[in-house]
């Protein structure tokens, strides 16, 4: 039911939820912890390590000051701990602290410590009674990914009293629930977010991650039974001609690229219908396959399709397909289709589809539209968050002519889950580099480096060229002291000239607005754009040579390589530098993986050993896979175990009616929800 049902929720903090993508009860039980915090026995002030959580023995012995400002009230204490040693404490608009701290009484103070300069300082601590500290203890409390206007206990109180109204409906057959040994659905859920202990967190996420890979590589392997061995209806013959526009490229292909396009064209002329994913990391050169695929569609006399996320990355994807052809000589009709399109615009353009006087067609989404009706559409080529539009594509593509796809990843996973998670497909890897890639120059630092990039920045700009500044964060957060957008681009427009031109950019934008800053920085009209993670998927800028990323620790390192990806594409030195503002000795050790390689596949597989199965939550390595709480490299077992459980219930004939029934309503509810999540 919608969330504003729920006692306590009205319009204001409803419009709030919105933000993090949760409207009715059920988003709001999936929308899972990112991590726990645990209550760690007490330390006293000469254990304390700056910029860490810490809980915190002691007394305050004077009473605290209040400082009021214009804009904000600041209360500091001095706390005292049982050695005597002393440590300053600050809160922020919190007047009502001086009421709840009894002089002379001891507490547990729980905050960041921070070093001004002028000795160790708590911001912002919690005040917990000694006995109340006991209890909290024995139990976790779950870390929720926030907006500014919702805090943590809101949250997590939002979330118990979904959980008292959602019914959960068990769908896995009992067999299968004790052969891999996975707890009751209802109780998942509690535990997810109410865990007492780490094993309950991990039973409840073992679940959880189960019943993700269950239903997605189900869905798949339904798909593969209705794709296998169908005839193509698409007579293909090998052309002459892709071999003469290989020459004419400036640059010559790598043995890879040639291993994946010769697939694929093998494909296409076998005679059944194609489906195939092309794997390569960022920068291997997919996308020269995916038009050299494109072109022996149309000499055959065909049409081909590539669909894209954004809608920028569609534009270059059609300059650079259209260059291609005028350097070749080739007369071949190449059209853009996206949702900004005006209405007049897209008539046009289905007219001419309709009546084949176009040959490809550039786009995102909009290219499946009811609307769309194509001639001859023999060849789908699009990315992996669109994997999905398989099954559509045969009643939309092409009044039930189902035409030949191909899938391109650039997320770095071992071939083995490859061959799991894309279950429909035959799988090419381009494991190479092209040989006029310039490899990115990288560097760890902590923030006191801050000053020297800013610095290095503004003389890459001087020398005309561009840079990337990624932060965590939309806005500020009231529960973390991590960078944002927001608050970054008046930052740097205070310590740059009016001459560099700053922009922000985040996925709470609307299309319009995302796509009108990115075009101007791809033209070059922005100097330093700062962004959230919206720009991994982002369109090609060759004169981005700098990219610097905050909170770097915060990131998984298969995440922060794609990002590190953005730059580098030009025949420039590229440069990454990543920000740590941890202690932590973990942190260091993880980015060091990244300072030193530029291989995705490498950094995902040396993430995984490091991290291994102690981490509760690792960071999605699975692209835009659907997957809310499964990570496909760390939860990798349960990937297998998944994969073989939905093999023994094709042959098992021996689940009752009722269980056929859930599990039967439960996978067309997932793959339904699928479907509406991409637009199709």
């Amino acid at each position: 039911m919608d969330i504003r049902n729920l006692k306590g929720i009205g319009d204001k903090k409803a419009t709030l939820m919105h933000k993090l993508g949760i409207y009715t009860t059920k988003d709001l039980i999936n929308y899972f912890p990112r991590t726990y915090e645990k209550y760690d026995e007490p330390k006293c002030v000469s254990e304390l390590e700056t910029d860490t959580l810490v809980s915190v023995k002691g007394k305050v012995v004077k009473r605290p000051l209040i400082k009021r400002t214009k804009s904000m009230t600041i209360v500091t204490a001095i706390l005292v701990d049982e050695n005597g040693d002393t440590a300053n404490m600050i809160w922020f608009n919190s007047p009502f602290i001086t009421k709840t701290i009894n002089i002379g009484e001891n507490y547990i103070f729980r905050g960041i410590i921070r070093n001004d300069g002028h000795g160790k300082k708590i911001e912002h601590p919690e005040v917990i009674t000694l006995s109340n500290y006991r209890v909290l203890q024995s139990s976790l409390k779950p870390v929720y990914s926030l907006t500014k206007g919702i805090s943590n206990k809101v949250l997590s109180d939002c979330i118990k009293s979904a959980l008292a109204h959602e019914t959960i409906v068990e769908y896995l057959p009992k067999s299968l629930i004790k052969e891999n040994k996975l707890i009751d659905l209802n109780l998942a859920y509690k535990n997810i977010h109410f865990p007492a202990n780490k094993e309950e967190a991990i039973s409840a996420k073992n679940r959880l991650v189960f019943d993700e890979f269950f239903l997605f590589i189900s869905a798949i392997r339904w798909m593969k039974r209705e794709n296998v061995e169908i005839r193509s209806s698409f007579k293909m013959e090998h052309k002459k001609k892709i071999e003469d526009i290989i020459s004419s490229l400036s640059f010559k292909l790598t043995n890879s690229q040639a291993r994946a396009l010769k697939d694929v064209l093998n494909d296409m002329e076998s005679g059944f219908v194609a489906n195939r994913l092309i794997q390569g990391d960022v920068g291997c050169g997919k996308t020269i396959v995916a038009e050299l695929a494109l072109t022996e569609v149309v000499l055959n006399g065909y049409q081909g399709a590539i669909m894209v996320p954004t809608e920028v990355l569609a534009a270059q994807h059609y300059e650079d397909i259209t260059s291609l052809y005028e350097k070749c000589g080739l007369d071949i009709n190449v059209c853009l289709l996206t949702g900004s399109k005006t209405a007049a615009e897209k008539r046009k353009i289905y007219e001419k589809l309709k009546n084949h006087e176009i040959d490809i067609v550039v786009g995102t989404h909009a290219l499946f539209q009811e609307k769309v009706i194509y001639d001859n559409l023999a060849l789908v080529i699009t990315d992996e968050q669109h994997r999905f539009g398989v099954k559509q594509r045969e009643a939309l593509g092409n009044k039930g002519n189902m035409p030949h796809t191909i899938v391109m990843s650039a997320t770095p996973i071992p071939r083995t889950l490859a061959i799991i998670l894309y279950g429909d497909l035959n799988v090419s890897v381009i494991d190479e580099m092209p040989s006029n890639r310039i490899p990115i120059k990288n560097c760890v630092v902590d923030t006191s480096y801050r000053p020297n990039a800013y610095r290095f920045i503004n003389n890459q700009i001087k020398e005309g060229r561009q840079a990337y500044v990624i932060c965590p964060m939309v806005e500020e957060s009231e529960e973390m002291d991590i960078e944002n957008v927001t608050d970054y681009v008046d930052k740097l427009k205070k310590i740059y000239p009016p001459s560099v031109i700053i922009e922000g950019l985040n996925g709470r934008m609307k299309p319009k607005e995302k796509n009108e800053i990115m075009e101007r920085f791809a033209r070059g009209d922005i100097n330093i754009l700062i962004s959230t993670t919206v720009v991994e998927v982002g369109v090609n800028v060759p004169n981005a040579t700098v990219m610097m990323i905050e909170n770097a620790e915060r990131f998984g390192l298969a995440g922060l390589h794609q990002l590190r990806g953005r730059v580098g594409r030009g025949k420039y030195q590229s440069y990454c530098i990543f920000i740590n503002t941890s202690n932590s000795k973990e942190s260091k050790k993880r980015l060091e993986i990244l300072n030193n390689s530029n291989d995705g596949f490498y950094i995902a597989n040396e993430d995984l050993k490091l991290r291994g199965s102690g981490d509760l939550f690792g960071v999605r390595q699975s692209g835009d896979m659907y997957f809310k709480i499964g990570d496909i490299i760390e939860d990798s077992d349960i990937l297998m175990k998944a994969s073989s459980s939905v093999d023994s219930l094709d042959e098992n004939e021996d689940l009752s009616e009722e269980e056929l029934i859930n599990l039967n309503i439960k996978k067309e509810e997932y793959y339904n929800e699928i479907i509406k999540s991409i637009n199709l």
